[in-house]
């Protein structure tokens, strides 16, 4: 039995074809060299895994999309590890059997283990010596030292900007003789028993983790223009499990925060206030959902069938109450992404755009709810050059994915979260488990 066969599960469709190229938009050509590249999105409605390679063109190919509802995963942790690996091995062997090639190592995303954001200053002592590819290094490894806290483990150390002998604004100090390098870091950190839970499901699965990737930072990778991150957005991403928040401005991601709401608490709501099947609450949500309330609502009935009832026992409701409990979940949604952004105090850095990205941002309404108490404007996010992905790939539910992808063909240097020497720090925690976890399974 081949490596395909025995991941198992594999489901036939159309919902990805090979062949497809994706160029993102004013990024320019990808630096990493030919290699297959695997992304692993790990939602709570859904996991999908995406695989490409970066041609002899510098060109970014999708050769494969699969997807599989998403079970054992809930606000982005694995609650019930055979679940999750079923999810996850069935959404692998999809994409494998459609690019027909194996994944070893997959980018994944990380909306769990209560991420946190903050930034610090560092400062490298050169001693009027011209600043190298080293002294950026250094200044990363000593950030992640200073930022490391008990229980938690560092998931990005982000270089801001640079100040040579106190003058600030300088991008990239290489060559520069100076006494006193300083950097602005910005650090992302999770509950390393989290992550521990989601690094022995992915081997579980026979998957090496080649980065974690937070989930907002990702979309906003797919979804952003080269603008957009020079003068200030903020991305939220609308998951099933989790609202996701990313704020970049001068090109780099500022702050990242994680809301534990989403789309299935919307459906969990109706299913609720009208005595409905899950599952019926979730058709409801995507075929008659919406954010707004029009004079036809008070007379259009909707079929609701009555949880633990007959087929025959089904009731008949005003579409009007479906929106009643629709809107206050997701304004509830959208006062709290304002609250986390005014507790970040960042000010202008956070801009006057909004783009939103994920399954639930879908949902009829959303984008002008978010545009009245963000008091901001805001678009939809959209993957870019939709003619490179499968129809079904296309849209902002998939924002995510192709964000993971676009981070693994550059080596992160969009981010650059690594050394600018190419060096990695020193191996994590959470890489130093999934290793311990392979050599004994």
């Amino acid at each position: 039995m081949n490596e395909m066969s025995r991941r198992g599960l594999a489901q036939s469709g159309a919902d990805g074809r090979a062949g497809l190229s994706v160029q993102p938009a004013a990024r320019g050509r990808f630096r990493r060299a030919s290699g297959t590249l695997a992304a692993l999105d790990i939602g709570s409605t859904k996991v999908t895994c995406m695989i490409g390679r970066v041609e002899s063109d510098g060109h970014l190919r999708v050769l494969s999309v699969g997807h599989h509802r998403s079970r054992g995963i809930r606000a982005g942790s694995v609650v019930d590890l055979e679940e999750a690996e079923a999810s996850i091995r069935a959404a692998v062997a999809q994409a494998e059997e459609l690019a027909d090639t194996q994944v070893r190592e997959v980018v994944a995303n990380l909306s769990c283990g209560r991420p946190g954001s903050h930034q610090l200053d560092v400062q490298l002592q050169l001693g009027g010596n011209a600043a190298d590819s080293n002294a950026l290094r250094r200044i990363v490894i000593e950030g992640r030292a200073r930022a490391y806290a008990e229980g938690r483990e560092i998931i990005h150390a982000i270089p801001l900007a640079y100040a040579v002998d106190g003058t600030p604004g300088v991008k990239d100090p290489r060559g520069m003789v100076c006494s006193t390098l300083s950097a602005r870091l910005h650090v992302v950190d999770a509950d390393v028993g989290t992550l521990r839970n989601l690094a022995a499901c992915l081997a579980r699965c026979d998957l090496d983790i080649e980065a974690l990737v937070a989930a907002s930072f990702a979309a906003g990778l797919a979804a952003l223009v080269e603008d957009e991150r020079e003068l200030g957005v903020t991305v939220v991403d609308m998951g099933g499990g989790t609202t996701s928040l990313a704020v970049f401005a001068e090109g780099q991601l500022q702050h990242t925060d994680v809301i534990p709401i989403g789309g299935q608490h919307v459906t969990n709501d109706i299913a609720r206030g009208l005595s409905t099947t899950i599952a019926h609450a979730e058709r409801m949500k995507t075929l008659h959902g919406s954010t707004h309330a029009s004079p036809e609502d008070d007379r259009e009935l909707l079929p609701v069938p009555l949880v633990g009832e007959d087929d025959h026992a089904i009731a008949k409701v005003p579409r009007s109450m479906l929106v009643g409990i629709i809107r206050p979940r997701l304004e509830e949604t959208f006062e709290l992404v304002r609250a986390r952004l005014d507790d970040a105090g960042l000010g202008r850095a956070a801009g006057r755009r909004v783009v939103l990205t994920g399954g639930a941002s879908q949902l009829i309404g959303v984008r002008e709810l978010a545009a009245q108490i963000l008091d901001k404007q805001v678009r939809h996010g959209r993957p870019p050059s939709p003619r490179g992905l499968p129809d079904s790939a296309s849209g902002p539910a998939f924002a995510v994915p192709v964000g993971l992808l676009v981070w693994a063909a550059t080596e992160g240097q969009i981010a650059r979260d690594l050394a600018p020497s190419g060096h990695e720090a020193p191996p994590g925690l959470l890489r130093r488990f999934a290793t311990w976890l392979r050599e004994r399974l």
